[in-house]
Order: structure tokens, then C-alpha cells, then sequence
């Protein structure tokens, strides 16, 4: 039997040796900028004072969603600060809130061309069940070499990973919008550009909503896997924890994950459909506005005295 072996592996090991070292520039760059936004973002969550950190959580839960949840919101951080894992949550909260903008700024212009171009499709599709299906700790191996260890190479991998189900929802909401609608515009005379921005994105705001909702869980995920190449935050914890053998912080830590990532999750479900939210503060201004505009003015007492000298000068004929 002949021995056959394609070294594929090799190959990429290849190319990712040539970018690096071709490429080191660009890639410096993107440490930098890196470091700059999530060392940035943690120092501004953490100059803010506990107390009001909370605060500004619960009342973000309370806008969106409901007064419950802001109570629960307020109990679920106070817990955290009592275990001792505030700065780790904020470390982790930089880290994943940077990585889902970066994200959804790739996922989202990709998913609205994908979707408004069959050849784009065609080719993305592949592309995305490649990244879909690797196995996450892969991401991290081009990711060190690359970027070292540190928080550029754990968000980095985050990007990737996160990546797919925006640009696959950001798709899927603009495709199905109906076809009828976009033809009205089309009727009316209104440009492409016209059409995606009041018709086809307004409709499929709930659809790349529920994207932005996965690209969080699946940031927040690979985020606990960054603390392997060393990404600051609950992950790293958890990895110690587990070299360790230390159940009580991995519990700790693990609850503090829990805790970031149910609080992402009813916040992004409430903005993608703030019409199911009747109790919460921006539905209850709307109600209101609502209400005042649907309610008919009435006449004041001068104009009421102004017709009626109107009609007494009318000619007797005329009345």
C-alpha cells in the first residue's frame, strides 16, 4: 500500500510563518488599537464607583426590559462584588463588548452584501461553516502566533469565532423582508441605498437583532477561553481554577459568567423587540406619547368666543 500524505498542516503553517513575517507591521498595529479600546473601556468601568456602576446596570435593565429586572440586575452584581470578582467581570466585559463591536462591524455590511448579491452568498457560505465548525481552540494557536499571549490574541479568536451567526441573521432578516414592500419603494422611485435604509433594515431589525444576541453568547464564550493565552478576566480565573484543582473558585467564577451573560442576553433580546416589553421605561414613555398624540386638543375658551363672534357677523341668510 502507498504511503500518501498531503501536508496540508505544513502548508498553513507556511502561510501563517509568511504573514508574520511579512505582515508584523499591520499586525503591531492591531495590538496596539487592541490593547487601546479594551485597557480603555476597563478603565472607564472600573473608574466609576461600584454603587453606581450597579446603578447604571439596573437602570439599563429597567429602560429596556422591566423594573424586575432591574432589582434582579442590581442583586446579581452585588453578588459578584461580594465575591470578589468585580474587577475580573469588568475585565471580561471590556473584552467581549469590544469584541462584538468589531464583530458586528465585519458581520453586518457583509450580511446585508451576502444578501443582496448571489455571488457574495455563494462564496460566504463556505467560508462561514468553515468558521462555524473549527473548533474554537484552534483560533487561538494562528492568534498567539500572530499577537504573543495576552488580550489581543483572546480577542482576536473572539472575533473569529464570534463572527458567523451575524453575518448569517443580518442576511436572513434582509431576505425576508417582503418582496411586495421593497417593490412599493422601487414604485415610489426610491435608490438601493434608499430601500435598505427605511425599508429592508427597519424590518429585519429583530432577525439581526437575535444576531447580535448570538455574536454576544459566542464572544462571551471564547472570551472564557482567551484567559487561556493569558486574556485578563473571569477566564483566567476559571483556568487556574481548573490547573488548580479549586472548585470553589471555579464555581465562583463560573457564576460570574452566568451572571454577565444572562444580563447581555435579556438586554439585546429587549432592543431587538421592545414592543414585548410593555413594563419597561421606554415602553411606558411611548405609551404615554402615544396617548397625548391619539387624543383630540380641545378648543379653548377664546376660540370658542372667536367662532362664535364669526358666526353672529355672518350674514342672516348665510347661517
Amino acid at each position: 500500500m502507498m504511503d500518501f500524505r498531503i501536508p496540508l498542516g505544513e502548508w498553513v503553517e507556511t502561510a501563517v510563518d509568511w504573514l508574520r513575517d511579512n505582515l508584523s507591521g499591520l499586525f503591531d498595529v492591531i495590538t496596539v488599537v487592541v490593547r487601546f479600546l479594551v485597557d480603555g473601556l476597563t478603565d472607564i468601568l472600573l473608574a466609576v464607583p461600584v454603587p453606581a456602576m450597579i446603578l447604571i446596570f439596573a437602570l439599563i435593565g429597567w429602560l429596556v426590559r422591566s423594573w424586575q429586572m432591574a432589582v434582579g440586575t442590581a442583586v446579581a452584581f452585588l453578588l459578584i462584588v461580594a465575591m470578589g470578582l468585580w474587577v475580573a467581570t469588568m475585565q471580561t466585559l471590556s473584552l467581549v463588548l469590544v469584541a462584538t463591536v468589531v464583530a458586528l462591524a465585519i458581520a453586518i455590511p457583509l450580511g446585508i452584501w451576502s444578501a443582496r448579491n448571489d455571488t457574495v452568498r455563494a462564496i460566504l457560505k463556505p467560508v462561514l461553516d468553515f468558521m462555524q465548525t473549527m473548533p474554537a481552540f484552534v483560533y487561538l494557536i494562528p492568534a498567539i502566533t500572530f499577537f504573543s499571549i495576552g488580550v489581543v490574541p483572546g480577542l482576536v479568536a473572539t472575533v473569529i469565532f464570534a463572527l458567523p451567526p451575524g453575518v448569517r441573521l443580518t442576511e436572513l432578516g434582509i431576505r425576508g423582508v417582503d418582496s411586495e414592500t421593497v417593490e412599493a419603494g422601487q414604485a415610489f422611485g426610491a435608490t438601493p441605498s434608499q430601500i435598505l435604509r427605511g425599508i429592508q433594515l427597519p424590518l429585519a431589525t429583530p432577525t439581526i437583532m437575535a444576531g447580535v444576541n448570538q455574536v454576544i453568547m459566542l464572544a462571551l464564550s471564547m472570551a472564557v477561553l482567551a484567559g487561556i493565552v493569558g486574556a485578563d478576566g473571569l477566564g483566567k480565573i476559571v483556568v487556574q481554577s481548573v490547573s488548580t484543582v479549586n472548585l470553589a473558585l471555579g464555581v465562583e467564577a463560573g457564576l460570574g459568567v452566568v451572571i454577565i451573560a444572562v444580563y447581555l442576553d435579556r438586554v439585546t433580546a429587549a432592543l431587538g423587540n421592545p414592543a414585548d416589553y410593555r413594563s419597561s421605561l421606554l415602553g411606558v414613555l411611548a405609551r404615554r406619547r402615544s396617548a397625548r398624540s391619539a387624543t383630540p386638543e380641545q378648543p379653548s375658551n377664546e376660540d370658542s368666543q372667536n367662532h362664535a363672534r364669526a358666526e353672529d357677523l355672518r350674514p342672516a341668510g348665510s347661517r
